[in-house]
């Protein structure tokens, strides 16, 4: 679960990406798509301009809204239930703070708007960044925020201030829930209350499919060390043993980010090793990056599936690729809609047992994925 820029050279990805986020709002700004894609301004132009011969999008001042009926793309907001409380801005708020808006996180997010309109709560919602050191600032913020009666989170784990955010919210005096995080408070380690996909289940979910086809040879590859890519990891390597596949049938590869100049380079090596030791299937998360693999892949002359097989990890922008990617897809709006759920029955019930949620991802089969062959 990243936001970094997706690499510039990487055309289909930027497409991809702009489908998704026309997808998500309805419009895409050109400062934002420079900031997001790491690419100068007449490159996000010509790309929009291309996109509107085709039908995709409209351009406007300054970007580019969803066509009239949204192109079959665009996802628009389910109306209220009959039964749905009025919110207004006097009605109770729930604060949530994710880590980003633009890549993983908006669909969390919808959950929880719409869960929390349906419960007659309003959603303050603000966004930090994976590269934050310490969010008790901005959490102390929004709890002095009017009307707050409870906290979602999802802090950066890796910090050295990571215990100390966790400490601070089992203290903040308003229940709160974290949502694709695991933590415990000390000294006695007791767990805190949470929501969560089950992402080692979807490294099991890929390699079976993988291992269905025919595959024996085969590749995991992340782009972060990050609280996912290390369930995914996990679960990954169990699977493998589950598999009996011994060390020299799989192998795992963690990649520079993104915006790095050795992005590229970083990819082709790992295509190298995929090729020089017969490996036909990849795992790779998140899915800016296997778009990358299947990019550069095609540009060496791999045909994808045929020669190699591959699962992005996500499934935000998979579907909108060519070839469309198979893919794992955490339940995102659950999640939110869960963590929802969890917060209120809390602040009602504040001596109920302590819940730890965690909801199953799928894997949407694509065009990706083929038996190998041979």
């Amino acid at each position: 679960m990243t936001d970094q820029p997706i690499h510039a050279a990487l055309a289909p990805a930027r497409r991809a990406h702009v489908l998704a986020a026309l997808t998500r709002d309805g419009v895409v700004r050109v400062s934002q798509l420079i900031d997001e894609l790491g690419v100068t301004p007449v490159t996000v132009r010509r790309d929009l301009a291309q996109m509107e011969e085709e039908g995709l999008l409209v351009r406007v001042h300054g970007g580019a809204v969803a066509p009239e009926g949204g192109n079959g793309h665009r996802v628009e907001a389910a109306a209220p239930d009959d039964d749905e409380r009025a919110v207004t801005a006097t009605s109770d708020a729930i604060a949530v703070l994710v880590p980003s808006l633009n890549y993983y996180w908006p669909s969390v997010v919808r959950g929880m708007e719409r869960e929390a309109r349906r419960r007659g709560f309003r959603v303050l919602l603000r966004g930090a960044s994976y590269e934050l050191q310490d969010e008790r600032p901005v959490l102390e913020r929004l709890v002095r925020s009017e009307g707050v009666k409870g906290l979602i989170v999802a802090p950066n784990t890796d910090t050295p201030h990571a215990q100390d955010v966790i400490q601070w919210l089992a203290q903040a005096g308003v229940p709160s829930v974290l949502t694709e995080r695991d933590a415990f408070l000390l000294p006695d380690r007791a767990p805190v209350e949470s929501v969560t996909s089950d992402h080692a289940l979807g490294a099991v979910l890929a390699a079976r499919h993988l291992a269905d086809l025919g595959h024996r040879k085969v590749g995991l590859v992340l782009s972060r060390d990050s609280p996912t890519s290390r369930k995914i990891a996990a679960g990954w390597q169990a699977v493998c043993d589950e598999l009996g596949l011994t060390p020299t049938q799989h192998f795992e590869h963690l990649l520079p980010d993104r915006s790095s100049p050795d992005f590229r380079d970083a990819v082709n090596a790992s295509l190298d090793r995929a090729m020089q030791s017969g490996t036909t299937a990849l795992l790779v998360h998140p899915d800016a990056e296997a778009m990358a693999f299947v990019d550069l892949a095609l540009a060496r002359g791999i045909s994808v599936p045929g020669d190699l097989s591959v699962i992005a990890y996500d499934d935000e922008v998979a579907e909108l690729f060519t070839p469309a990617l198979t893919a794992v897809s955490p339940p995102r709006m659950d999640v939110g809609a869960a963590a929802v759920d969890l917060l209120i029955r809390r602040i009602h019930e504040p001596d109920r047992p302590v819940h730890r949620v965690m909801l199953n991802p799928v894997l949407n089969v694509r065009e990706s994925t083929a038996p190998p062959r041979g």
